[in-house]
């Protein structure tokens, strides 16, 4: 049976791989980050209710949580259950007045948003941090230092998705495993993924 990891908000960063986008970074009660991209709305949205800011008038996912208490409508749990081409998905569990259990597909950035609102827990599955999940070993240094891009002469096409993907590939196995560990005492996760989903695509390829 795949178990469920509670999971808590870290923090919200810059993506460093899509202009004008967020990673929101998720973390477990032990090493495993996940970091999940979003929009500067979604973004923003998920900032206010982490800093408790009271907006003049009720923002999108305000008025979700106003509409569901109104109706006494209860948000039991927030479930990112599936991560496919790399996107992850979740369900919103509700239950009403009857105790009625309702489960509803929702972005991942959404779900979020309205959990930190309705102050309900949110889970994955084992399964899913195994596949994402970034490990930052004890003693990692966390002081922020050079970018991992200001090393390579060419870093101005890192702003395209598809040619950073090619000097990727580009690159040996021991110098990705190196970049990963920088990044990862960086905490920049979003790149860590990347270069580790890098890492399996090629022992994958090793094992046909």
């Amino acid at each position: 049976m795949d178990a469920k990891i509670k999971l808590k908000v870290q923090g919200l960063t810059n993506s460093q791989i899509k202009s004008g986008a967020y990673a929101l970074i998720l973390s477990e009660n032990g090493p495993r980050r996940i970091p999940v991209i979003m929009g500067l709305s979604e973004a923003q949205s998920i900032a206010i209710a982490l800093e408790n800011i009271q907006t003049p008038r009720p923002l999108t996912h305000d008025l979700f949580v106003r509409f569901s208490k109104a109706f006494k409508i209860r948000l039991l749990e927030v479930l990112i259950c599936r991560f496919e081409d790399g996107i992850y998905f979740s369900e919103m569990v509700f239950t009403d007045g009857n105790r009625h259990e309702v489960r509803i597909d929702s972005r991942t950035s959404d779900a979020v948003a309205i959990a930190l609102r309705m102050k309900c827990d949110i889970f994955t599955y084992e399964s899913i941090m195994q596949k994402c999940g970034i490990v930052l070993e004890e003693g990692n240094i966390t002081e922020k230092g050079d970018t991992l891009f200001s090393q390579n002469p060419d870093s101005g096409e890192m702003d395209d998705v598809h040619k950073f993907h090619e000097w990727l590939r580009l690159l040996q196995k021991s110098e990705i495993e190196e970049r990963m560990e920088r990044v990862i005492e960086e905490e920049n996760y979003e790149l860590a993924k990347i270069f580790r989903d890098e890492l399996q695509r090629r022992e994958e390829e090793d094992d046909v």
